[in-house]
C-alpha cells in the first residue's frame, strides 16, 4: 500500500525542510552520503494450543535510523523518537561513528548515482485490502478454531494442533542527501500450523506455513482448507519412513521447497558483500560459466504479494529482478548502493535490514531458478539408485568454501527409476559450486515456496524461495 506523502510526513511528525536539516547535520564533519530511515511497525501475534487461545500480544516499534557513509566507513545511529532535537543527536553520533572507523569491516564509498523514480501506488507490490491494524485478534479465534477442526476430522492419528497467526504492518519514509524521498507501507500475514500424530507409539509432527505481502483478506476458508489438507498428507509415510543407507548418489530435489538449498547454498555467496571481500567461492566466477546452459536462477523483488518482494529497498532503490545466473553463466551479485559503487554497476535493490535499528546490507529477496525443459517424472525415471527430497530443515552453509549440510525431513528411496521407499532422518551434503556444476536436468515445474522464510545474516529480514525438480548428481546422503 502506498497512502500520499502527507501520511508519513503525518506519522513521523517531520516535514521536507526538517529533514534537509538533519542530512546537513549529519554531513557537516564532511560525510560524502547520509540517509534517513523512519520506520513505524505494529506487530500482533495469536497462538492456539489445543483448541485454547495460549498467547497473543500486539506491539508497535517506532523510530528513525541515520547513516553516514564517509569514504569507507560506515556510521550509523538510531533514536526511537523523532524529537527533533533527539534525531540530530543521533545524525552527529552517526557522522563521529563515520569518523573514528565506522560500524562493520571495509565498507566501501557509497554511490553518487540517483536510482529514481517515485512512489507509485498503481505499481505497489503490496496489496492489503483489509488492514491488519484495523482488524481485532479475537476475530481470528473462530479461525483458528476451525482449521484445528479440520485438522482432526482429516486423520484420526493428530494428539495435538498448535496454530499461530501473526501480522505486522510498516509504515516507511526514506530520504537521503540524493534529495530522494521514498515511502510506502508494508504489510505481511503469516499463518502456520505445527501438528503431532501418534500411531501406537510412533510419535511424528508436520508443519505447514503461508505468509505474504497481503491484508488479512489472506484469511479465509480456502487458506485453512489448503493448510489442513497439505499438513496431514504424507503423514502415512512419515511413520513408514525408513533412514536408507547412505553414500554418494544422485539426488532429485523436488519443486518448491526445496529451493532453500538453492538460498543457502548458493544465494548468499552471490551477495556483493561476501564477494567484495574475497569471502565468497563466487568472488572471481563473474562472467564465468558456473553450471550447464539451460540453468538460470534469478533474485526477484517484483512479484506482486511475495514474502520476499519490495517497492523500494531499505536504500530507496526500486525493487526489480535480477538474474545472478544465465544460461548457466554468473551474471550478476546482489548489491546495495556500497557494493555497487565498489564494482561500478547500478545497485540491484538489495539493500535490506531487519528494523530503523540496523544499518542496510545485500539481502536475498525471493530466489528461485527457472523452470527447465525436462518433466519431473522423466527426472525420475533417470535416476537409477538415489533419492528423492522435497522437504529440508536445519541447513548449515559455509560461504568461503561453499560447504553445506541439509537435514531431510521427508523423501523417498528412487530405485530404477522409481519412487519406492519413504526415507526420513538423513543429511544431504555438498558444496555449492559443485552442486550447481553437478546439476543434469531441470524440470519445467518452478514452484515459489508460500511458506513463513525468514533469512538470518547478522539482521533477520522475510524471503521466499523456490525451484523446479532439479537432479543433481554425486552429493552426500548421510545415513546408516
Amino acid at each position: 500500500m502506498i497512502n500520499p506523502k502527507e501520511y508519513y510526513l503525518d506519522t513521523f511528525r517531520v516535514t521536507e525542510p526538517l529533514m534537509e536539516n538533519l542530512i546537513a547535520g549529519a554531513l557537516r564533519s564532511g560525510g560524502d552520503y547520509a540517509d534517513l530511515y523512519f520506520e513505524n511497525t505494529v506487530y500482533s501475534d495469536l497462538l492456539l494450543r489445543d483448541g485454547q487461545v495460549a498467547s497473543g500480544g500486539l506491539h508497535t516499534d517506532f523510530g528513525v535510523g541515520i547513516r553516514v557513509l564517509k569514504g569507507d566507513k560506515t556510521g550509523y545511529a538510531y533514536t526511537e523518537s523523532t524529537d527533533p532535537a533527539e534525531m540530530m543527536q543521533a545524525a552527529k553520533a552517526a557522522a563521529t561513528i563515520s569518523l573514528q572507523g565506522g560500524v562493520g569491516a571495509e565498507r566501501a564509498e557509497a554511490s553518487v548515482g540517483r536510482h529514481g523514480g517515485k512512489p507509485n501506488p498503481a505499481a505497489d507490490r503490496y496489496p492489503m485490502e483489509q488492514d491488519w491494524r484495523e482488524t481485532s485478534a479475537s476475530a481470528f479465534v473462530p479461525m483458528l478454531e476451525k482449521l484445528q477442526r479440520l485438522i482432526e476430522s482429516k486423520d484420526s492419528r493428530v494428539i495435538k494442533v498448535i496454530a499461530m497467526l501473526g501480522s505486522q504492518v510498516s509504515d516507511i519514509l526514506m530520504f537521503n542527501s540524493l534529495g530522494e524521498l521514498k515511502y510506502d507501507t508494508r504489510p505481511m500475514g503469516s499463518l502456520s500450523v505445527s501438528v503431532i500424530f501418534k500411531q501406537g507409539e510412533v510419535v511424528e509432527n508436520k508443519s505447514a506455513s503461508r505468509s505474504w505481502r497481503i491484508g488479512a483478506e489472506m484469511m479465509d476458508d480456502a487458506l485453512l482448507e489448503e493448510l489442513a489438507a497439505e499438513v496431514v498428507s504424507g503423514i502415512d509415510e512419515r511413520f513408514q519412513a525408513i533412514r536408507p543407507k547412505g553414500g554418494k548418489m544422485s539426488v532429485v530435489m523436488g519443486a518448491g521447497a526445496s529451493g532453500i538449498l538453492l538460498h543457502e547454498a548458493m544465494g548468499h555467496a552471490f551477495e556483493a558483500d561476501f564477494n567484495r571481500k574475497g569471502q565468497s567461492v563466487f568472488s572471481d566466477k563473474m562472467g564465468k560459466r558456473i553450471c550447464d546452459k539451460g540453468i538460470t536462477i534469478v533474485d526477484d523483488g517484483t512479484i506482486r504479494g511475495n514474502r520476499g518482494s519490495i517497492n523500494f529497498d531499505d536504500e530507496l532503490v526500486a525493487g526489480q529482478r535480477t538474474v545472478m545466473v544465465e544460461d548457466g553463466v554468473l551474471t550478476s551479485y546482489l548489491h546495495d548502493r556500497i557494493s555497487s559503487k565498489f564494482y561500478g554497476v547500478p545497485p540491484t535493490g538489495n539493500g535490506r535490514r531487519e528494523s530503523f535499528r540496523y544499518h542496510p546490507i545485500p539481502r536475498m529477496r525471493c530466489t528461485y531458478m527457472e523452470s527447465g525443459q525436462a518433466k519431473s517424472q522423466d527426472i525420475i525415471a533417470s535416476v537409477k539408485k538415489g533419492v528423492f527430497v522435497d522437504q529440508f530443515s536445519n541447513g548449515q552453509v559455509k560461504i568461503g568454501e561453499g560447504d553445506f549440510t541439509f537435514y531431510v525431513k521427508s523423501g523417498f528411496l528412487i530405485e530404477n527409476g522409481r519412487l519406492s521407499a519413504p526415507i526420513k532422518d538423513i543429511n544431504i551434503i555438498g558444496n555449492g559450486p559443485a552442486a550447481l556444476a553437478d546439476m543434469r536436468m531441470v524440470a519445467d515445474d518452478l514452484i515459489i515456496d508460500p511458506g513463513t522464510w525468514t533469512c538470518g545474516k547478522e539482521q533477520s529480514v522475510p524471503v521466499s524461495c523456490g525451484i523446479p525438480t532439479v537432479l543433481v548428481e554425486n552429493l552426500t546422503v548421510g545415513g546408516e
